[in-house]
Parts: C-alpha cells; structure tokens; sequence
C-alpha cells in the first residue's frame, strides 16, 4: 500500500553506530527569535542536527567550529549548511545532515534564524565527537579501509585497491562471496560481493531465492561517490554483529557491484573505453559491461535495486532519486517504487536531515525520462522495484563549505551510504509488498493486454509536499507515432536478424541479438529457420523496444505476429507449425505436434493438452480443463494458468532455458522428471491440489 506522506517527522537516525546528544539548558530565558533546543545526533560520517523552529524564520544557517577536548576552538567558525522550509517536509521539526567534516574529529555547532537578510542571534552552542570511520581497528576484517578512508577523502579508492580490498573481505568472512560477472573492455574484472547469513547461498539459483536486492555503485566512472559507500557498506555487512545486520542478511542477499565501468573509474571518463555511456546501453546491451549486468538479472533475479550516479547541478537536493518512469512498466512496479521513494526515502530522509527531492529539482532540466536503455527503466521493465540515486555533486548553496574538495566527497559518499542503508531497511520492512508487486507485474506483462509505448513516461509529482519543489522531472509524454495499441502475439526474425553478425559492439564487432536475447533471458521459439519471441512473457513491455520497427533504439526490425485462432472452435486441434491463441476457447484436445509450438493468452482449453517433441509452449493467463503433458519440448512457460487435472513436464531439454511454471493453479498432481534444467517458479509460488514429485516438489 502506498503510505502517506507524513507532514510531522520525528528526529532519529536507524543507521547511526552511536548516538551523541548534546542539549543545552539555559540560565536565562532565550533572547526572541533565538533558536533553542539545539540537539546533535552522530551517524556513519554525518551529524542530524534538530531545532525548535523560529516563527517568521525564512531560513536557518549552520555554523560548525573544531575544538578540542576541552572544547577550546581550534579552527575558525564556518557557515557549513543553509536549511529552507520549502526543502523537506517535516516543517514543524527542522533537521539539518551536516557532513563533510573528519570523522571522529569533535565540533561544536550552533544555529540561527534568518528573517529575510536579518540574522538573528545564534542557539546555544552544542559540542560532540563525531562517529569515527566503522570498525573497529584491532579487529580483522573491521580494521579494514579503503583508499578514500586512509587517504582522508584526499584519493578515491583505485582499481587495483578495491580488489585487494574486497579480496580481503572474502577471505575474512564467511557471509561473503566475490563472483566475476565478466570483464570490462580493457579486461578489469567485473566483481560483484554476494553477501547472507550467516553464508551466502551457494548458486545463483539459490540467491534468487532469497529475494535478492541489488546496488549497482559506479556506472559512470567520474561519478564515484557511491562507490566509495558501498565499499564501506560491504565492510560493515560483512562483519557487524548488529542484529539489524544479522537480520537484514538472514533474510535476503545483498548484491553489491563496486564497479561496472572499471575503464572509465580507472581514466575517470563518464563513459567506458570505447566512449560508451554505459547507462544508455542496458536494453541494447552492446558492451560487454552492461551484457554482465544483465546477465547478472537473469541468473540471481534480484527483486528490488539502486544505481548510484552524481548529478552536476549545485542547486538540487542532497538525494535526488527517480523511479522506472517508462510507461510499459508494470503499474505495481511503478507503485512500489515510488512508495520506496516517497514513502519511506523522503520521509527517512527527514528525519536524518538529507534533502531528498526528485531527480532534476530546482532547475534539473532534460533529465529523468523513459528511454529504457537506462538502468532504472531498464529494471522496471524487468518487474524489479528500483530507484536512481543521483548525488549533488557540489555543495551549492545549501552546504557552503563544500567548496573544500575533500568535504564534498565525504558528503556525497555518506548520504550514499545512508541511502543505501535506508534501501536495505525498506526491503526488510516491506518485503512482502515488494514481492506482491513484482508477482502482479509478471502476471500482468505475461497476459500481453494494453497498449504498448516506445517512448513515454508517466509523470511525478514536485516534492516536498506541501512546498513542491521548482522542477519535477518533465513529462515526456508518447507521441501518437510511438503508441501501439493492437499488440502482437510474437515477434517472427529471420535467422539472418537472429544470428547474423553485429558490428555495434567495440572494435565493431557485436555479439548476435540471439546472444543478447539470452542475455535477457526471454523464450524463443525455434521453427525451422524462423525465431518468435512471443510476448506473453515477464518482460513483454521490453521486447517491442527491441524487435519492432517503430522501436526508438531497437535490434531490428522484426516481424509482427497477430493471433491464428480467436474465438470459439470446436472439436480435437492439432497443431502444427506456429499457432497463437487469445482470447480463444477451444472445446476438445489440444495436440502440439513435434517441432510445432502454441502460445495462448486469455484462452480456455477445454480437453487434454499435449506436446511431444514440440518447439515452444507457451501459456498465461489461460484455463485448461484436463490434463497437462509437455516432453521432450524445446520451449516452456506457464504463467497464472489454471490447469484442472494432473500436470506432467518431463524430459524437457531447453539448455540454458529452464522451463518456467509461475503463479499457476493445478487441481491435480505435478510431476516433473528427466528436465534439463530443472523448472523454477520466478519466485513465485504455485497453487497444486495434489502431491508435487521430483523436480516440481519445491515450485
């Protein structure tokens, strides 16, 4: 359910390791218009500090002071934050994130009010050490740092650091696993840390089973603050003995990619070697850094995500985040994503003192719209709730004191890192809705129904609530051109389109569109020298980007496929060939010749259903009332079907394909025997009246 933003916030951290409070009782009573009940919260390299607001106040300026132990000054007063009503939406419990200081140094700060230009008289002083880089430096493992740590921010972690670095986590902690997705252009390795407890699962398989959640840190290598967060965050999952930790990672998998763009971190270039922006490449996959990433989607089908970037416009907010905005994204994922951002996100963000604002507040511009070769439309199109992260890469004129280089990377690297953490609480927390969402999503893309958009967002909404901001993200509405209202069944390539050679990739030499369909993981249907890509399918709101003519960055140009049978038939059907079904209602047997295949949506079979030898079968959203028997097929999917009668899938070789049985009711036995690979679900559970054997017994 979407949550209701909250317009009265209180003031606490979740992520904090410790907690300093600081309050001030005065002797005598506060001068008018001073600020009062000045608090300082400590957390992982910021401070939230928290006021009674001042009524007339137009906004409030932070001052910070080092001092030493005997709070003696040892540095000059600095105006370090300017917080604004109109900023957040906790209005009535102003919170401010001071960060870009040391940590571990100790500050005292005040605050006061400004009435236009007038300032008035400062708070009460309030001093505290701050939280000191985490872990603990005598401990193994703790006692790790990155480069940007040891360097005080100075340097950012190199390549060749951030392997040793996250070598030496995998071979300190049994919750840790370092897998290489692949290699970058220049032949970097790919790394991702796979962790759980108390171990990770041991297969891909396995870890989607956990309803994994993923961060993707560094896309473009001159962004890489998130990075650094997520170095430092790998460290305190891999060894805190926090229960929310422990909990955290007893009930999910956390999936960390450090680097995808290691050519472009290590030339610190927004795009890889070839000059490839590798977040305008994620559906057309032609470096090999986005095929690893995607890939990594198929295998450990991660349900909720994060891409970390830095935004270059030093009028945003401290966190502005963008949901999957691209209209054939499934409406749950839609949902849910934006609960995650304005549910909890901004509202969290409140508390901790962030600004949290859509991506391209205050004067963002063109930015934040539905090409689906981005990353977060890119998920959203793959059913995964997910969320852009884009750091103000800047202090602007909110943090003043951000034109100190390091200061500017502490800030961007720990409101990443709190981001981070706050994703990963919203996953324990909501779960369920998350996997609700994702299930309804493939349900509804698997019943191939409604338009199909190839450019067009939906629209969000100014934050805060009630002070919108200046600039939501513009509505980039579909031209009438890039609408398909009647879609098709399947797309039909030649095997020339399917596996003829490619010159987009680097060099000029492109791996085939049957290798990036793979790489997606869609079913094909292979029929002599043809190859249908059918859309009742998960990701049915990506496949027409890719392979239809009207698709703004496509494949090619394949060929639509209308449904062959509608309606009501009566009598046995024999098929033969390539049959499509919708919206149909076939009253008597139903045989799937050898090296023939039938795709059905909305369809009810009344009789048995069987296929020996068959190329593809493919059923959602449709009712069959007998039984069920698939062997030896090269193609399988059944998708929220209602079967009425025994279900038999047995010696099904499809290669890399496992055979999909998803969200599907069976009033009767489930035998599975003999399929390479083995069956999934996609995580979601079928309904079975009757026992379940062998290979079928945990779906």
């Amino acid at each position: 359910m979407r949550r209701q933003r909250p317009t009265l916030i209180a003031v606490s951290t979740l992520i904090a390791i410790t907690l300093t409070t600081a309050a001030p009782t005065p002797a005598n009573a506060a001068p008018p218009d001073q600020v009062t009940a000045l608090t300082a919260h400590q957390a992982d390299g910021y401070t939230t500090l928290a006021w009674q607001p001042v009524d007339g106040a137009t906004d409030y300026q932070i001052e910070r002071t080092p001092v030493d132990a005997d709070n003696t000054p040892t540095g000059t007063p600095t105006i370090v934050g300017i917080w604004r009503p109109n900023r957040q939406i906790n209005q009535h419990a102003p919170t401010f994130a001071d960060a870009g200081y040391n940590p571990g140094d100790t500050f005292q700060w005040r605050v006061r009010a400004r009435t236009g230009t007038t300032e008035q008289p400062y708070s009460d002083p309030v001093t505290a050490t701050t939280t000191a880089p985490w872990g603990n430096p005598t401990t193994p493992g703790e006692q790790l740092r990155t480069g940007w740590e040891t360097t005080h921010a100075a340097q950012y972690t190199s390549d060749t650091d951030e392997y040793a670095y996250t070598a030496a986590i995998d071979a300190l902690s049994d919750r840790v696993r370092v897998v290489e997705l692949g290699p970058t252009v220049q032949n970097r390795p790919i790394n991702m840390l796979v962790i759980g407890h108390p171990t990770p699962a041991a297969t891909p398989e396995a870890v989607a089973a956990t309803a994994p959640v993923a961060i993707n840190c560094n896309v473009h290598g001159n962004e890489p603050g998130d990075r650094e967060a997520c170095l430092i965050m790998a460290r305190q999952l891999a060894f805190s003995t926090d229960p929310r930790i422990t909990d955290l990672l007893s009930h999910t998998t956390v999936l960390i990619v450090p680097t995808i763009n290691g050519d472009g971190r290590a030339n610190n270039t927004r795009g890889n070697s070839t000059g490839q922006d590798l977040n305008r490449d994620y559906s057309l996959i032609r470096q090999p850094e986005t095929t690893a990433y995607i890939t990594m989607v198929r295998d450990y089908r991660p349900v909720a995500g994060y891409d970390g970037h830095e935004f270059g416009n030093s009028r945003a907010g401290d966190l502005p985040m963008l949901p999957p905005r691209h209209q054939n994204v499934a409406q749950p994922i839609f949902d849910q994503s934006q609960d995650m951002i304005e549910g909890h996100m901004y509202a969290k963000g409140a508390e901790a003192g962030w600004w949290a604002c859509p991506y391209g507040c205050e004067g963002g511009g063109n930015v934040g719209l539905s090409e689906e070769t981005i990353l977060r439309n890119t998920l959203g199109l793959k059913n995964v709730t997910n969320s852009l992260l884009e750091l103000r890469s800047s202090g602007g004129q909110t943090r003043p004191d951000e034109g100190n280089t390091a200061n500017n990377r502490r800030r961007k690297t720990y409101s990443a890192l709190w981001t981070f953490h706050q994703f990963l609480d919203y996953h324990r927390a909501d779960r369920a809705d998350i996997l609700k969402a994702r299930s309804e999503a493939i349900e509804s893309q698997a019943a191939n129904t409604g338009r199909l958009v190839f450019r067009g967002s939906r629209p969000i909404p100014a934050h805060p609530a009630p002070h919108p901001g200046d600039s939501p993200p513009p509505l980039d509405a579909p031209p009438a051109d890039l609408i398909l209202d009647n879609p098709p069944c399947a797309y039909k390539l030649t095997d020339a389109q399917y596996n003829g050679a490619r010159t987009d990739g680097p060099g000029g030499v492109g791996t085939t569109v049957a290798q990036r369909i793979a790489a997606h993981g869609w079913k094909v249907i292979t029929i002599g020298d043809d190859h249908y890509i059918p859309l009742n399918q998960p990701e049915r709101g990506l496949i027409p980007l890719l392979l239809d003519g009207k698709g703004v960055e496509k494949l090619t140009d394949g060929e639509r496929v209308y449904p062959t049978l509608t309606g009501r038939r009566n009598g046995p059907l024999t098929v033969t060939g390539f049959t499509c079904a919708d919206d149909a209602t076939i009253n008597g047997p139903v045989t799937v010749r050898a090296g023939a295949a039938l795709v059905t949506t909305a369809t009810t079979i009344s009789g048995p259903l069987t296929a020996t030898g068959a190329a593809g079968i493919l059923l959602a959203d449709s009712t069959i009332n007998g039984p069920v028997r698939i062997a030896t097929t090269d193609t399988i999917s059944i998708i929220d079907a209602t079967i009425a009668g025994p279900v038999d899938l047995s010696g099904n070789t499809t290669g890399t394909d496992a055979p999909v049985l998803a969200g599907t009711t069976i009033r009767g036995p489930l035998t599975c025997a003999g399929n390479n690979p083995t069956p999934h679900n996609l995580g979601i559970a079928n309904t079975v009246h009757g026992p379940r054997t062998t290979q079928c017994a945990a779906l």
